[in-house]
């Protein structure tokens, strides 16, 4: 049987992302669970492999789409039988395993999350790898004590999907959340999802003190770079920070002076290769924090073949929430 994905291959050093139609016998041989994929969806992880701006796919050719959402077709893992349905995010798909932006992918069950029951594929999709992570995020601050009296809490990227996620979850807890991002006209949108406050990005891009004025109680970083930084210099004693992202750089030119001065705690946030006590957990807390009239407001559908060019936008900036990718439509 042929199945249509979107595939990446290299040629001369240079990314070539086109759709095309393969077979399924093709399929890589170390997944022991074929599934029949509903939807996928943009990350800005797909985003760099699609355009070959960062070397994320180690292996060639490559199917992309590091999440997927479906029904099980043919199982030989003893945790999965025909018809379950279930969610894939992660564990190098779409890097060294071929991935999910395809109407079918054989993967891993040890890598597989039951859908909750909360949830259709297309929401599971919704959320995806960013709101998976926002959520890991959030656990993590819980962890670290932050309780929604504490003070604000900052969300930077705010308009991404890791940001728009974790202000709907923030919000609904009832955390006061601060939104920063670059898109200043996007504030009703970011205010109607749970901000408190929205402040343009430009406050926090540029080089900063090491150690600033206190005001946050924690923050939610998907930015790193001088964005990370002056976050970390701006929170308040026995903060706490999340990092998951690299939106404005990989580089954290920053001092040990807040952390040393102030004890604040930096978490470091991995959605890939998370262990899967922690996955189940944060799906059944988005199933129950995460409002559904807020995750529709912040996603929008698009067809597989169009999955290329909005990987492109997404890179560049020219995205807000989450993009569902109907591998099927």
């Amino acid at each position: 049987m042929t199945f249509q994905a979107l595939l990446l291959t290299q040629a001369d050093g240079a990314t070539q992302a086109e759709i095309a139609a393969l077979d399924e016998a093709q399929l890589p041989a170390d997944g022991d669970v074929l599934v029949a994929l509903d939807y996928s969806t943009i990350n800005f992880k797909d985003g760099l492999a699609i355009t070959g701006r960062s070397p994320v796919v180690r292996k060639w050719p490559m199917v992309a789409g590091i999440d997927g959402a479906g029904t099980v077709l043919e199982s030989s893992h003893p945790r999965w039988k025909a018809g379950d349905k279930v969610v894939l995010n992660g564990y190098g798909v779409g890097e060294t395993h071929w991935g999910c932006l395809a109407q079918r992918a054989r993967l891993k069950g040890d890598w597989l999350v039951a859908l909750p029951d909360a949830f259709t594929t297309r929401q599971a999709m919704a959320i995806g790898t960013a709101g998976y992570t926002a959520m890991l995020s959030v656990l993590a601050l819980e962890r670290a004590g932050v309780k929604p009296g504490d003070g604000e809490v900052l969300v930077t990227g705010a308009s991404g999907g890791v940001g728009s996620v974790a202000i709907a979850v923030l919000g609904k807890l009832g955390y006061q959340v601060v939104a920063s991002t670059g898109k200043t006209g996007e504030a009703d949108f970011l205010k109607a999802l749970g901000a408190a406050e929205v402040i343009d990005r430009a406050q926090l891009s540029a080089p900063g003190k090491p150690m600033q004025k206190e005001r946050f109680a924690a923050v939610v970083d998907s930015v790193g770079s001088h964005t990370l930084v002056n976050a970390c210099a701006q929170v308040r004693y026995g903060g706490a920070v999340t990092a998951c992202g690299l939106a404005q750089g990989l580089d954290f030119p920053a001092s040990v002076a807040p952390f040393i001065l102030r004890g604040i705690t930096l978490y470091g946030i991995d959605s890939v290769m998370a262990p899967m006590a922690r996955r189940e957990e944060a799906w059944a807390r988005l199933a129950r924090d995460l409002a559904p009239d807020r995750l529709a407001a912040i996603t929008q559908e698009i067809g597989l073949a169009e999955a290329i060019d909005a990987g492109r936008r997404i890179v560049e900036g020219g995205m807000r929430g989450r993009v569902v990718v109907d591998v099927n439509g």
